[in-house]
């Protein structure tokens, strides 16, 4: 049985109008049905490549086209990619002027060395064809010049088990804004994204707290431990709970069952496994 999630970060509630949560519904829907008619034909892998760099394109979420800017005013992305069945990781770290941030960690699967951070992931990505291309647009320019904070806790990333039963996570982000010049988000870490043969999970929320909990390690392991993916979600934000932590995370088991938890409202979600698309409300 073939299925994917999908998210986009957090919604909030108190600087984003009603409006926006209707296009956000609409982008993941839609987003949903492409990734899913894609998975038909390629693998976890490839989908959530697919599905990601959709949601890199659309400037309505935090990553690739709409990325937020750092305390410097430049923008620096990070992206990784996971694949169950091989168990390899791959992923860029504060990488600029690229617009698909994940196809970049795709390509350096076939690497030795898989992870690249700053110039170093930049200058693998020219060598390897990625055009330059700003991800900045105005109303970001216009957040970042009146010290604003849109939200700060976007990313976008998805799960997805194909019909071969293999399983794949994605997961993309612009920063939470005005951070630091360096910040090293959980994006590109086993904690925010990760999967093997029986579980896959991406993480939104607050980098540091995502990293201190370990998060989507956690439920992975927790799931090939013999835990429902259920159980295992409840147990891990049980233990971010402890921490105070801001997080979300979607996750699909081998079975296909598709989970999504949250620590803080609200996390912006959709899922869909060719008959029942649920989104987030």
């Amino acid at each position: 049985m073939s299925c994917l999630l999908i998210h986009g970060g957090f919604f909030s509630e108190s600087d984003q109008s009603h409006d926006t949560k209707i296009a956000k519904q609409n982008a993941l829907k839609e987003i949903a049905k492409k990734s899913f008619e894609f998975l038909k034909n390629n693998s976890a892998e490839e989908t959530v490549v697919f599905a990601v760099s959709l949601l890199e394109d659309d400037e309505l979420f935090n990553a690739g086209t709409g990325s937020q800017i750092q305390s410097d005013g430049k923008i620096r992305m990070s992206a990784s990619l996971m694949n169950g069945k091989t168990q390899k990781f791959s992923g860029v770290i504060n990488i600029e002027n690229v617009r698909h941030p994940i196809e970049v960690a795709q390509i350096l699967m076939k690497e030795d060395d898989r992870v690249l951070g700053g110039n170093g992931a930049k200058k693998y990505a020219t060598e390897n064809g990625f055009e330059d291309f700003s991800t900045e647009i105005p109303q970001r320019r216009k957040e970042y010049q009146e010290k604003l904070k849109n939200g700060g806790k976007g990313t976008v990333g998805c799960v997805a088990l194909d019909k071969d039963g293999n399983l794949a996570a994605a997961t993309s982000t612009g920063g939470k804004g005005f951070e630091l010049a360096g910040r090293i988000s959980d994006s590109a870490t086993v904690a925010g994204n990760y999967a093997n043969s029986f579980c896959a999970v991406s993480c939104t929320g607050v980098g540091e707290d995502i990293v201190s909990n370990a998060t989507a390690a956690k439920i992975v392991t927790r799931v090939t431990d013999g835990m429902t993916i259920k159980n295992a979600f409840e147990k891990t934000f049980s233990e971010l709970a402890e921490i105070d932590g801001f997080a979300g995370a979607i996750g699909v088991d081998k079975n296909g069952n598709m989970f999504h938890q949250e620590s803080y409202p609200k996390m912006v979600f959709a899922s869909f496994d060719g008959e029942r698309m649920t989104v987030f409300e």
